[in-house]
């Protein structure tokens, strides 16, 4: 078998991973770069911003169950992971808002994964189509990985430092229905395909802690029945005007409060009755959420239009009233969904669930009806991290040699979210800075 030798060893060629090279090679270190996809990317080619809570007070509030120490860390080093972009000669746009909570910068992804993927097979080598079989151990301590190339032939890479950074588990069935729900490998794939728990595996295989149980996933509400074509149909297809419309069940019930956030409906609509609802905007979040940009900056979709045009289950009732035509076959009974309405309307502040954020009537026709369902972009469960990146053991301790970023790692976020690409540039840096100050390699 032949045999590398090198400092750091990065298992996944996405946004954390890439960050994790290219910072690895600024410090000095030797790199390789293993990525079992044909391409790098990962499901980073398919962002537009990075962005998170903009103070740990905000943090806290809105992630109240995740690990302090981590969402700390998303916060205090995310200016330095915007400098350390801007260093790579990649263009960040000025701060914006964020849902109600956040601030971002949107920036061209692909630009730096292309310029981080240049760094890399300038000065480092980078297997793609490669398999990761198992991580090597001595005396405790993690000292290299096995691989398989596409050939079949395998190689052993020797290191003072492992960096998984697969993506998380989105795409494995058995994995996704035991860590998020029962229904949840039902749910389309809002990321690249290539996700399927490697990270996970390898490093519970060597002792490593996993995060906290039921902490839910990342994802958004979707048209029911309208299969994504592309990757922009990730972005095209996301109903994120959800946040001022009603969803209701196939109860024909409220069951949450929408205003929190489409990404946390997304998460209690998986919950439901057969995991799907029926969505309805009136005439003024039909002209203000749904025909205007989500994020400043981002091309707005009119996204009835779009489901309409691929043949998803939508509708338009001019009045309350019309409900009632509502076709059998969806499941729900159009009469009670609008009674429901005028309740709502009626109740004001005082509804129930409550709606925190927007408490305005939907009481301006016609109404827009979309039948939706979640998608799934990555789970919350995975990887325990400290905030210098490295892997902890079921006792707490760091084991050695061993670090973990992007959508590997688990206790960040625990039904809750405040950014996916900024925490993959943070623990990316800070895997890449942890392992800098190991020895080198032999």
């Amino acid at each position: 078998m032949r045999t590398i030798d090198t400092d750091v060893l990065v298992i996944g060629a996405g946004m954390a991973g890439l960050t994790a090279a290219a910072r690895s090679l600024d410090r000095g270190r030797s790199v390789v770069v293993v990525e079992k996809a044909d391409a790098v990317g990962g499901s980073a080619r398919y962002a537009g911003y990075a962005w998170t809570a903009p103070t740990r007070a905000v943090m806290d509030e809105v992630n109240p169950d995740g690990d302090p120490a981590l969402r700390h860390a998303v916060v205090d080093r995310f200016p330095e992971a915007l400098a350390w972009i801007r260093a790579l000669g990649v263009q960040c746009g000025e701060p914006v808002p964020v849902l109600r909570y956040g601030i971002g910068h949107q920036f061209d992804t692909n630009q730096y994964i292309d310029e981080c993927r240049r760094r890399i097979t300038a000065a480092a080598q980078l297997f793609t189509g490669t398999e990761t079989v198992r991580l090597l151990t001595e005396r405790d301590a993690v000292t290299g990985a096995q691989l398989r190339r596409p050939d079949g032939t395998e190689l052993e890479i020797r290191c003072a430092a492992v960096v998984l950074a697969t993506g998380g588990f989105q795409a494995d069935a058995e994995l996704v229905a035991e860590n998020i729900h029962p229904q949840a490998p039902a749910m389309q794939l809002r990321s690249n395909p290539a996700s399927t728990g490697d990270g996970l595996r390898l490093a519970t295989g060597v002792g490593a802690a996993t995060g906290t149980p039921n902490s839910g996933f990342y994802g958004h509400l979707v048209p029911a029945q309208v299969p994504f074509r592309d990757p922009a149909d990730f972005v095209a297809l996301s109903l994120y005007y959800s946040e001022h419309a009603l969803l209701f069940n196939l109860d024909n019930r409220r069951f949450t409060d929408e205003t929190l956030g489409d990404h946390l409906t997304a998460m209690r609509l998986l919950e439901q009755p057969e995991a799907r609802g029926l969505l309805v905007a009136d005439e003024r979040v039909y002209r203000d959420r749904v025909l205007g940009s989500y994020v400043e900056g981002a091309v707005a979709v009119d996204k009835f239009d779009l489901t309409r045009r691929r043949e998803g289950r939508c509708g338009i009732a001019e009045t309350l009233d019309d409900f009632a035509y509502l076709p059998e076959e969806w499941g729900y009974d159009g009469a009670a969904i609008a009674e429901q309405i005028r309740s709502v309307n009626a109740a004001g502040d005082a509804v129930a669930p409550t709606r925190t954020y927007d408490a305005q009537p939907l009481d301006r026709g016609p109404y827009y009806l979309i039948e939706t369902c979640p998608a799934l972009t990555f789970p919350f469960h995975g990887i325990r991290i400290d905030a210098a990146a490295r892997v902890l053991s079921a006792a707490g301790d760091p084991i050695d040699g061993l670090y973990a970023a992007g959508s590997d790692i688990g206790g960040l976020y625990d039904n809750a979210y405040a950014g996916g690409i900024a925490p993959a540039l943070v623990f990316g840096l800070a895997a890449a800075d942890t392992a800098a100050d190991r020895p080198v390699a032999a």
